[in-house]
């Protein structure tokens, strides 16, 4: 009698399946090791927005708390500001002021070091945002924020003004006008550019997608392309132009889209990531009550 044996192409493609875990696994080892990973502390409601200054020196919020904290290049933990608008994410522009979301009275902020507070905008052709989310800024000082509607309990209002979740983009100079430069997604929120400002990258999280955009001379989006089969709440890139996506811990994913690795954060829920440290190749986590700091074989591009 004789036996069924699995055809040569199906043991063809397990061996690539099992070529390409051997591989990730590889690749993932050579870009951090899990148990270095580091709880720096545990004092928080809900952290989020990690932003890196020029120095390295992270900044991140704790919006249920009001609050910006600072983590220097030192391991000193410190809390930067009080009533900060109710923070959510935040990004350095090219001046060193800290751009922030500024999730109250849904408005984009300019804070100084001295915290010196600047309202960059508050309404879009008289109408309220739905309340920025995330940001990134171009060499230009140009802003990009996405505009999800999230519905707070500090908020008096019970439903957006405005039709629609966008991506925006605050030009720079003092007169310049915001615009919608993305409306073909459902709920953007974690952004970020690529290192020589060629294209924008918006996480989906409704369509559990991350798609490109490439970036015009004004600043407009155009040929949207999903890149990345999950979404993020936060994410960021390194100088290999990998992507780093939070949520269910931390997603490393290639150019290319491939997965090639994830960090486990033991914590329900991990909100951002960013790169610091003195030679910015500390990747710095916010997670739920927590924030963690784990080194990498590679450096961040902010």
């Amino acid at each position: 009698m004789n036996h069924p044996h699995p055809s040569g192409r199906l043991y063809f493609s397990f061996l690539c399946v099992l070529l390409f875990s051997l591989t990730s696994l590889q690749v993932s080892a050579q870009l951090f090791s899990q148990d270095s990973l580091k709880l720096i502390s545990r004092q928080f409601t809900f952290t989020e927005g990690p932003a890196v200054n020029a120095k390295g020196d992270i900044y991140f919020t704790d919006q249920p708390n009001n609050q910006i904290w600072k983590y220097d290049t030192n391991g000193k933990l410190s809390l930067f500001m009080n009533k900060a608008g109710r923070a959510n994410g935040t990004y350095f522009d090219k001046d060193g002021q800290l751009l922030v979301c500024a999730d109250e009275n849904n408005e984009l902020w300019s804070v100084s070091e001295n915290k010196k507070v600047k309202v960059l905008l508050s309404t879009v052709d008289g109408k309220k945002l739905n309340g920025p989310n995330d940001l990134w800024a171009d060499a230009k000082g140009g802003i990009y924020f996405t505009d999800p509607y999230y519905q707070r309990d500090y908020w008096t209002r019970k439903k957006a003004e405005i039709e629609g979740q966008k991506v925006y983009y605050l030009p720079p100079g003092q007169q310049a006008k915001v615009r919608v430069v993305a409306e073909d997604v459902t709920k953007p929120n974690g952004i970020a550019g690529s290192a020589d400002g060629k294209y924008l990258y918006v996480a989906d999280i409704q369509r559990n997608k991350i798609y490109r955009y490439n970036i015009g001379e004004n600043g407009d989006l155009s040929g949207q392309t999903k890149l990345i089969d999950q979404g993020a709440d936060g994410m960021t890139l390194d100088s290999r132009g990998n992507f780093y996506l939070a949520g269910n811990g931390v997603t490393i994913f290639n150019p290319e889209g491939v997965q090639i690795g994830h960090i486990e954060v033991k914590e329900p829920w991990t909100s951002n990531v960013c790169f610091g440290g003195k030679n910015r190749s500390d990747l710095f986590i916010t997670a739920s009550t927590a924030i963690y700091t784990i080194p990498m074989q590679v450096k961040g591009i902010e």
